[in-house]
């Protein structure tokens, strides 16, 4: 490990690094938002443009794969320019991508926003995690993605609830330009505040960007940290587009019992993100990464059994079995952002980006091939998924041991 890494600095936040976290919080909820908010708009967003499920379904995958496709075709030359500036370069395509979405008034203009959206989307989150590895010690960095994690929570209580209450009232376009206006002040502060995170163009050659994104993609070590993030994706993503119609139809909870269910959810996994990153950092994050693993697994299997079950039940299980991914998510992020060497964090960050968005498009392709639907509306195999995700999971935790290997924690206790 580098130099730096094996140094020993405060582990308390400075004031500067307090902002820098909340600004790339508040970021991580608009993009997090646009992305989700698609689903729940199907039931008003197909009458209105009178699309098919099938041609709602290409405009939700076309963001996906494009954020994949991104990650790849920029990799080459993230690494030479500030981060702050690619930032603004790519946060200020999805905020002009998320404004043509609002004002869409076709399928077809609709589909085109999406892919631009999901263009310039799917490299902020590699910016984000390379600003992370840049400004922040492997000692801190739990804790660090515990709290930018609250920002997938945050979505579902705050975002979804605020996006579907104003569809219902000005129309499918609204949630789009509130995450709009939302944006434009969050990139005001970075404008404004944020300063220049340039240390790695120092380090950086005169390789051509071909070169350079060659040498990521085939770096021994590096592939190993993206045959994780492909099995992690690849199996989270199985459940999740039918996980609706399980509720509803499998466990029988009512569809207006959803929002309730998604909220506590949300308010669960907003109390265990800081808590999983703060033991990350101080028990050592391949134990905690361990233990969520374990946890998934078995609140996987015990989901995807369910028959008729209270909310109650619902919600408890729904809530632990978030704390296993959150247990999961948040050590792995964390112990893979000290393998790239600081002059390729942006070109590593990107490919894995774009590997966790295509695997994550895979794995819900390969979960409709599995799963069937009964003429009352109940999904059938779903148990088949679980076990799947269980079998990815644990191929994963035998991979990240060996991730672990190449990092030493000497801080975890």
């Amino acid at each position: 490990m580098n130099t730096a890494e094996n140094q020993k600095p405060s582990l308390n936040f400075t004031g500067y690094q307090k902002f820098v976290i909340a600004v790339l919080g508040f970021l991580q909820f608009t993009i997090i938002l646009d992305f989700m908010i698609m689903s729940p708009l199907g039931a008003i967003l197909m009458p209105a443009l009178k699309i098919t499920p099938s041609q709602f379904g290409l405009v939700v995958s076309a963001y996906a794969f494009s954020a994949g496709i991104s990650g790849i075709l920029s990799a080459g030359f993230v690494d030479r320019f500030d981060r702050k500036k690619t930032l603004l370069f790519f946060y200020s395509g999805f905020v002009i991508g998320t404004l043509f979405c609002g004002l869409a008034p076709t399928f077809h203009t609709l589909l085109a926003a999406r892919v631009v959206t999901g263009i310039f989307a799917g490299m902020i989150g590699a910016t984000v995690l390379a600003i992370t590895t840049d400004l922040f010690s492997f000692q801190m960095r739990g804790r660090v993605m515990g709290i930018l994690q609250t920002a997938f929570a945050a979505s579902q209580i705050l975002g979804l609830p605020v996006g579907l209450y104003i569809s219902n009232l000005w129309g499918w376009h609204s949630p789009f330009l509130m995450i709009v206006a939302f944006a434009i002040g969050v990139g005001f502060l970075i404008v404004l505040k944020l300063k220049p995170i340039d240390t790695h163009l120092k380090l950086r050659t005169d390789k051509s960007s071909l070169h350079h994104l060659k040498e990521t993609i085939t770096n021994p070590r590096y592939l190993l940290s993206f045959a994780v993030t492909g099995l992690l994706s690849l199996g989270g993503f199985m459940l999740m587009p039918f996980g609706s119609a399980f509720t509803v139809h499998n466990l029988g909870i009512d569809m207006e019992k959803i929002p309730l269910i998604y909220m506590v959810t949300g308010f669960a996994a907003i109390f265990v993100g800081p808590l999983v990153g703060k033991l990350s950092d101080t028990f050592g994050k391949y134990r905690v990464f361990l233990f969520g693993t374990s946890m998934s697994m078995l609140m996987v299997v015990i989901y995807t059994h369910l028959g008729v079950t209270p909310l109650w039940g619902v919600i408890a299980v729904n809530a632990l079995m978030f704390v296993g991914i959150f247990s999961r998510m948040i050590p792995a992020q964390a112990l893979m952002s000290a393998i790239p060497d600081p002059a390729s964090r942006g070109s590593f960050m990107a490919v894995g980006s774009s590997i966790q968005q295509i695997a994550g498009g895979l794995g819900s392709a390969v979960a409709g091939l599995v799963v069937t639907a009964s003429a009352t509306g109940a999904i059938e195999h779903f148990d088949i998924l679980g076990f799947i995700l269980v079998g990815t999971a644990l191929v994963s935790a035998v991979l990240m041991y060996f991730v672990h290997q190449s990092i030493p924690e000497p801080d975890a206790k």
